[in-house]
């Protein structure tokens, strides 16, 4: 009973010191705190970028905007074997060119004779971004693609008329394949090309010729989120680009500088929205390059 009663003391005390502290409030988040989208889109992780087209076949980087079409011909192109590889790489998505700077399309536009209906390739009658979209959805992971602003083969490229022609392509992509999970862009604007016949060099104000308001808005209205991975628009290479302002919750933009590191290969970009910052290590990105997303809410 004496036992049970110095039990009970003991027990009484520890209440009685624990009652006389102060309450200890769970820490404050240290702010800002990621969205859940952000989350969801760093848990991508890795995902593959298909550079893939008429250069492809023509030993070029960068196209001039005059290759035949003709020369367009892979015998053995499979894109569920593509798929099925970035799988088992551990990729959650792909990003596929579907133009690139010398103007062809990957897709049977019907806004432009450069692209895949004119090519031997499954007799004109194939699309490599439905092939790819639709093993994407076969294989689950995402798929997106890459515009590419600048076209060396549009003759009208630098006029008023050609952003129109941009925006109707865009319009293609965004309502002919489903789910795009990202929209790339390009910093490299304007210069020499083919451009129908007239084989000059043009310049255009890349702040503002694209408007790329109309892109946000087409992107809003085609592809909006609630996906698992929010909608993004990048630039890739060096834009000049006005950068938004930080420390709102309503800043729509994300703007990553790339610094390298060569001596360990670590690329550390800071990826501003509401000042969150991220890293992550690629082998190479080029110097200077900036990329720029908008999220979609």
């Amino acid at each position: 009973m004496k036992k049970h009663a110095n039990l009970f003391c003991v027990g009484a005390a520890l209440s009685l010191l624990c009652a006389c502290e102060p309450v200890v409030k769970a820490p404050e988040p240290i702010l800002p705190i990621p969205e859940a989208k952000q989350v969801e889109w760093q848990k991508m992780e890795t995902y593959a970028f298909v550079h893939f087209g008429l250069n492809t076949f023509n030993d070029r980087e960068w196209g001039y905007g005059d290759s035949d079409p003709k020369t367009f011909n892979p015998a053995k192109l499979d894109c569920e074997q593509w798929v099925k590889t970035f799988v088992a790489a551990g990729m959650k998505g792909v990003i596929l060119t579907a133009k690139h700077h010398d103007g062809f399309c990957l897709w049977p536009t019907g806004l432009t004779e450069y692209c895949i209906r004119n090519t031997p390739y499954k007799d004109g009658k194939g699309d490599i971004v439905r092939e790819l979209s639709e093993a994407c959805k076969k294989y689950g992971i995402k798929f997106a693609v890459y515009l590419s602003p600048w076209d060396r083969n549009q003759a009208i490229y630098g006029t008023p008329e050609y952003v129109d022609y941009f925006y109707k392509q865009l319009h293609e992509l965004l309502t002919n394949y489903g789910a795009v999970f990202e929209i790339w862009f390009d910093g490299a604007n304007g210069g020499d090309g083919w451009y129908g016949g007239a084989k000059d060099s043009r310049t255009i104000d890349r702040k503002t010729y694209y408007q790329y308001d109309r892109a946000y808005e087409m992107i809003d209205k085609y592809q909006p989120s609630p996906m698992e991975v929010p909608v993004a628009v990048g630039w890739e290479t060096r834009t000049d680009l006005q950068e938004p302002l930080t420390g709102h919750s309503c800043v729509p933009e994300r703007f990553i500088p790339v610094i390298l590191n060569i001596e360990n290969c670590n690329t550390v970009m800071l990826t501003v929205i509401n000042g969150w910052q991220q890293s992550v290590m690629f082998l190479f990105v080029r110097g200077g390059s900036i990329i720029r997303r908008k999220i979609i809410v």
